[in-house]
């Protein structure tokens, strides 16, 4: 059987024929001579050494011989208020004659072999070429629709925006402990960072779809294998490119305008080098993700980028609190990263793309997630002792069970992308958790600070 309806039908082979007595019946289809489809359920009796299916003949319509039949066997068991699961079919042409059918082709899916989900991304090619058809037929574009509302959602990928709120609210939380706040540039570094983010998100779909990776990867989850609006064509390429340039122009703009209201060079230099790390994640000709150094990327990003951008907006300097504290957020958002191309890895590994886990064995990644997790919890236990960072951000430790929970999920899960989204939506959570508590030692901090 095919791994899935967007590969071309086969020779039927004798595993197809063995399937098929799986099933109670069929159903015989073909067109009559006026034009219109007919179809019959019948019995049958499949004989895989012959390659023959004995048809059982109905009372009628009778069976034709002197054309192309089709005959299909399905199988699907409801779940009340689930949907429906066990869903598998094969699908076989060919002609019959004297009740003997032989199959020249052959076209299935089995839900236990290949996931629905992923069953539904092969089929996207298929789905592409007939709406191309379809268009061409009509003499207009007839392209897949999304809401306006849903489609600036999934093109942005609005969600993940929780990565530039930990680091930039980290960097405002200890320029205000040092007593350095002013709330209306604190606004506009976490709409600008925000920005940033997103022009990100959409210039990686530019250059994933254009290399071919997202097209290649066939289980994308909530998490991993981009926003798809392309593969959908629910966007167009240069819709995207227009739209990347757009958002790193509104995050060019708001930054200029925070270096011109502080008059810090600092800030400039620290708001260029964010921008081309992140046009560099992807783009050629550094392409870092592609050469296994987008987690190194991202851990200077969303780390001393981000936190140090937002303190340097509130006091002009840079110190060694925030340094250190900026390698937490950008360890643990490095780590989402991370865990999120574990199921790409084959897809991304065919277009060139290569990530760490399609470098490195499932051992290797396990065990560098556990290190690199740990060395986040280090740094906030090493400050604390060396009397940089304050001792209620200890409380973040509370957060180190997670860590095991996603090692131990990593084990069971690597190899199904789909039962890992469970695994990398705890490790997403892991960085808000790590963030809030440590966002709260602050503000307590602060609060002790002004009642004392």
């Amino acid at each position: 059987m095919t791994r899935s309806g967007s590969v071309p039908a086969h020779a039927p082979t004798a595993a197809d024929l063995e399937r098929l007595s799986t099933y109670p019946h069929v159903v015989v289809s073909w067109i009559d001579d006026s034009g219109y489809p007919i179809s019959v359920a019948t019995g049958f009796e499949a004989d895989p050494n012959a390659g023959t299916i004995t048809l059982v003949e109905p009372a009628e319509p009778a069976i034709p011989n002197d054309r192309e039949l089709s005959v299909m066997a399905s199988h699907i068991r409801p779940q009340p208020g689930i949907g429906y699961d066990e869903r598998r079919y094969l699908q076989l042409w060919g002609r019959a004659a004297a009740g003997t059918f032989t199959p020249t082709r052959a076209w299935g899916w089995d839900e236990t072999e290949v996931p629905f989900f992923e069953y539904s991304e092969r089929s996207v090619p298929q789905s592409r070429r007939y709406l191309a058809q379809l268009s061409e037929e009509k003499g207009r574009p007839i392209r897949p629709r999304l809401s306006p509302f849903w489609l600036a959602l999934r093109t942005t990928r609005l969600p993940f925006l929780s990565a530039t709120a930990v680091p930039v609210l980290l960097g405002i939380a200890v320029a205000a402990s040092h007593g350095a706040f002013t709330w209306w540039t604190a606004l506009l570094t976490l709409i600008g960072g925000s920005f940033a983010h997103l022009a990100i998100n959409v210039s990686n779909d530019v250059f994933d779809t254009l290399s071919g990776a997202d097209d290649a990867n066939t289980t994308p989850t909530q998490f991993s294998g981009g926003s798809r609006v392309a593969v959908y064509d629910l966007v167009t390429i240069r819709g995207l490119a227009r739209l990347t340039v757009a958002l790193f122009g509104a995050a060019a703009a708001i930054g200029l305008l925070l270096v011109a209201v502080t008059g810090s060079m600092l800030l400039l230099w620290i708001g260029i080098a964010g921008i081309l790390i992140g046009v560099a994640y992807t783009a050629p000709p550094l392409k870092l993700v592609y050469r296994g150094l987008g987690e190194f990327a991202v851990a200077i990003g969303f780390g001393p980028v981000m936190l140090l951008g937002a303190y340097v907006v509130q006091t002009g300097r840079i110190t060694l609190e925030p340094l250190l504290l900026s390698f937490v957020p950008g360890i643990l958002i490095a780590l989402i990263l991370f865990v999120n191309e574990i199921p790409d890895r084959r897809s991304d590994a065919e277009a060139g793309k290569r990530t760490l886990p399609t470098r490195f064995s499932p051992e290797t990644i396990r065990t560098a997630y556990l290190a690199a997790a740990i060395a986040a919890f280090a740094v906030i236990v090493a400050g604390v002792i060396g009397g940089v960072l304050p001792w209620p951000t200890l409380i973040a430790l509370a957060a180190v069970p997670i860590v095991f929970r996603v090692h131990a999920g990593l084990k069971v899960h690597y190899d199904s992308p789909y039962t890992l989204m469970a695994v990398m939506g705890t490790n997403v959570n892991l960085n808000l958790i790590v963030g809030g508590l440590l966002l709260a030692a602050y503000v307590a901090t602060i609060v002790v600070a002004l009642l004392t």
